[in-house]
C-alpha cells in the first residue's frame, strides 16, 4: 500500500474525530445542553478509542491490517451518516460512542502496518509522516468543521467525509501489502502478549503521553468557549481560525530533528519539551488575546513534538508484537484524551477558568517527572 494512501486514510479518519470539537456550542444550543454535556461528545468517543486498542491490538496481531483498516473506513461512512440525522443528544452521544469503538480499529491498523513494514530510521521517519498527516487532520477536521457550519450547515461536512471514506476505503488494496503477523514470536495467551508493556520506562512513558494528551484534549475541547467567555468571540468562523495555531504549532514542530542534533538523549529532550508544555500551559492564565494565541501556538508545538519523539520510542522499547505495542500507545493516549475532554470542563463550570489551568498544569507536571525518572533510570540505555 502506497504510504500517501495511508496517510490520506489518516486524515480524513482523523475528521470523524475531531469535526464536533468546533461545533460544541452550536449542538449544545440546537440540543439545549450543558457546555460540559456538549464536551461528553468528545469523551464519548474517546472512551472506547481508551479501551479498544489494546484489545484491538491482541486481535490484530494475526490479521491483515490492511484488511481492518478498509471495513472500519466503510463503517465510518455508515456512522457520519447516522449522525446527522439524530433526532436528540442521547442518540448522537450513542453514535459517537460507535464510532469511537470503530476508529481505534483504523487507528491501531495503520500503526501496525507501518511498525510491520518498517524499521529503524525509516520506522522513525513513517511514523513521524503518520503523525504529521494526525496533525493535519485534525486541524482540517476543526476548521472545515467550522466554516461548513457557517457558510452551509454542519450536517454538509459529515456527507462530505462519508464520501471521501468510502472512496478511500475502496482504493486499498490488502492483497498488495506483504503482511507478517507479527516481527517477534507470537505469544500462546493474552497475558503473554501484554506482559512486555510492564517493563518500567516503556509504562512511565505511556503515562506520560496520557498526562500529555489530557491537557492537550482539555484545552482543545473547552476552547470555543473560553474564546466566548474570555474574548467574546462567538463566531464559529473566527473560532475555526483560531485553530489555524493548531497548524502553526505542527509546522514549528517541524524543527524537532534540528533540536535533537544538540539534545541527542531522548529522555532529556521530552523532559525539556515536557517542561516548555507546563509553562505555557501556566501562561494561557493571561486575559490578552494576541498573547493567549501566540502561547497555545507554543503549547500545541510542544505536544507535537512529544508525540513524534515518543512514538517512535515506543516502538525501539517494546518487545511486544508491533500491533500491541501500537494499541498500548493509543490506549494510553485517548485515556488521557477521555479524561481530558470531560474533567476539565466540570472543573471550569464549577470552579472557573483559573482552576481549569491550574488542573492541567498538575497533570502536565506529572508527565514531566514520569520522564525525568526515565532518564534518571537509564542515561546511557536510549541514546538518540
Amino acid at each position: 500500500m502506497p504510504l500517501m494512501l495511508l496517510l490520506s486514510c489518516s486524515l480524513f479518519t482523523f475528521f470523524v474525530l475531531y469535526a464536533p470539537q468546533p461545533l460544541l456550542m452550536v449542538l449544545a444550543t440546537q440540543y439545549n445542553v450543558s457546555p460540559a454535556s456538549s464536551g461528553s461528545l468528545m469523551s464519548a468517543t474517546m472512551l472506547p478509542l481508551a479501551i479498544a486498542p489494546i484489545c484491538y491490538g491482541i486481535l490484530f496481531a494475526r490479521f491483515n491490517p490492511l484488511r481492518i483498516l478498509k471495513y472500519a473506513m466503510f463503517l465510518l461512512a455508515i456512522t457520519c451518516i447516522t449522525f446527522v440525522h439524530m433526532p436528540n443528544f442521547e442518540l448522537l452521544l450513542a453514535t459517537r460512542f460507535i464510532q469511537g469503538l470503530i476508529l481505534p480499529a483504523a487507528l491501531t491498523a495503520m500503526t501496525t502496518y507501518i511498525g510491520q513494514q518498517y524499521q529503524g530510521r525509516t520506522l522513525h521517519k513513517n511514523m513521524t509522516r503518520y503523525i504529521a498527516s494526525s496533525i493535519m487532520g485534525g486541524y482540517l477536521g476543526r476548521v472545515l468543521s467550522a466554516n461548513f457550519a457557517a457558510f452551509f450547515t454542519w450536517q454538509s461536512f459529515y456527507y462530505f467525509i462519508a464520501v471521501m471514506l468510502v472512496v478511500l476505503a475502496l482504493t486499498i488494496t490488502t492483497q498488495s501489502s506483504k503482511f507478517s503477523p507479527s516481527k517477534h514470536t507470537v505469544p500462546s495467551s493474552p497475558k503473554d502478549y501484554v506482559r512486555p508493556l510492564k517493563e518500567t520506562r516503556l509504562f512511565r512513558l505511556y503515562c506520560a503521553v496520557f498526562c500529555m494528551f489530557f491537557c492537550f484534549s482539555g484545552l482543545l475541547n473547552y476552547l470555543p468557549f473560553i474564546l466566548q467567555t474570555r474574548f467574546h468571540i462567538i463566531d464559529s468562523k473566527m473560532i475555526g481560525w483560531v485553530y489555524t495555531s493548531y497548524l502553526v504549532g505542527a509546522i514549528l514542530s517541524l524543527s524537532t530533528p534540528t533540536l535533537r542534533r544538540y539534545i541527542t538523549n531522548n529522555w532529556v529532550f521530552l523532559s525539556a519539551v515536557f517542561l516548555t508544555y507546563s509553562i505555557s500551559i501556566a501562561l494561557l492564565s493571561v486575559s490578552n488575546l494576541n498573547f493567549f494565541v501566540v502561547i497555545f501556538t507554543l503549547f500545541c508545538a510542544s505536544m507535537f513534538m512529544i508525540h513524534s519523539t515518543a512514538a517512535p520510542i515506543v516502538n525501539q522499547l517494546s518487545k511486544a508484537p508491533t500491533s500491541i505495542t501500537n494499541g498500548a500507545y493509543v490506549s494510553f493516549y485517548y485515556s488521557g484524551g477521555a479524561l481530558g475532554s470531560y474533567i476539565p470542563g466540570l472543573i471550569m463550570q464549577h470552579h472557573g477558568y483559573t482552576a481549569f489551568i491550574i488542573s492541567l498544569l498538575l497533570v502536565s507536571l506529572v508527565g514531566l517527572v514520569l520522564v525525568t525518572k526515565n532518564y534518571k533510570h537509564g542515561m546511557s540505555t536510549m541514546r538518540g
